[in-house]
């Protein structure tokens, strides 16, 4: 059957935020809000992800984090990421409307012309990495279903933003990910729950989460010592690899620290 976005074969629904983002074809999307009192109504354009702005972004999220690592041995995680992020996009020609600037409240890290991202970082680990999210510790030992209800109910953002790296004969690799946050493999209501068991001799035999059965190859789990924390693992596939919107290699290692930056400038 085919997609009647795009009259490609094999899609698993015509929403517009499955399509991968280097298919070009996202088009314009507007979020409209209403003013009760005035009775006024404000449209607020999104800027569409066309295949020439993705080779922009992948182009300058190369030179970003090659300019990082002149002065940062240490791997880009969550925290400087979102500056970066914004650097790329502003850069790009994507403005950068508001950041939380490391808040570790639940939603949205950033918001721009795009839409609003919920920037992560990760490691890869195989074929596969892994991104922590909401802390459900008020929720996490009730019913499933209201478990998924209030992870759907603070998802207030549209995409995933996230870095993910491996290591290897002294350098970094890093991919970019924007990924749709309704993609089927990020919703808690696409898999089957179950809860988890303990397995040590201090809990055998209890529950201490909750796990889920695997979606293309991704899962997610909850574990009650964690903090109830969301974590969902993610596999690469070769149609989630169609969600990279820029890679680089860097050598480990400064090539200034700040005083001869400085003496440069």
């Amino acid at each position: 059957m085919k997609c009647s976005i795009c009259q490609m074969q094999g899609h698993r629904c015509n929403n517009k935020m499955f399509h991968p983002i280097s298919a070009a074809t996202v088009s314009d999307v507007n979020t409209t809000t209403v003013s009760a009192e005035a009775n006024e109504v404000e449209v607020n354009e999104v800027q569409p992800l066309t295949p020439e702005l993705i080779a922009v972004l992948g182009a300058n999220f190369a030179k970003c984090v090659q300019g990082y690592h002149l002065v940062n041995e240490d791997p880009i995680k969550e925290s400087p990421w979102e500056d970066i992020n914004a650097i790329i996009l502003n850069a790009s020609g994507c403005t950068v409307k508001s950041q939380a600037s490391g808040s570790h409240k639940s939603g949205a890290d950033l918001s721009c012309s795009l839409g609003d991202f919920s920037n992560k970082s990760s490691q890869y680990s195989g074929s596969s990495f892994g991104i922590s999210s909401y802390r459900l510790s008020t929720v996490s030992k009730g019913q499933i279903e209201d478990i998924i209800t209030e992870i759907n109910r603070r998802k207030n953002f549209n995409y995933y933003s996230i870095i993910v790296r491996s290591e290897q004969d002294n350098k970094y690799h890093y991919d970019w990910y924007l990924i749709p946050s309704d993609l089927p493999e990020l919703n808690p209501g696409s898999y089957t729950w179950r809860p988890s068991l303990g397995k040590t001799a201090k809990n055998k035999g209890e529950i201490t989460g909750w796990e889920t059965d695997d979606l293309n190859g991704s899962s997610m789990s909850i574990t009650f010592s964690m903090s109830s924390q969301l974590w969902m693992y993610l596999s690469i596939t070769e149609e989630m690899k169609k969600y990279i919107v820029g890679s680089c290699n860097v050598n480990i290692g400064r090539k200034y620290n700040y005083i001869q930056l400085f003496e440069r400038g």
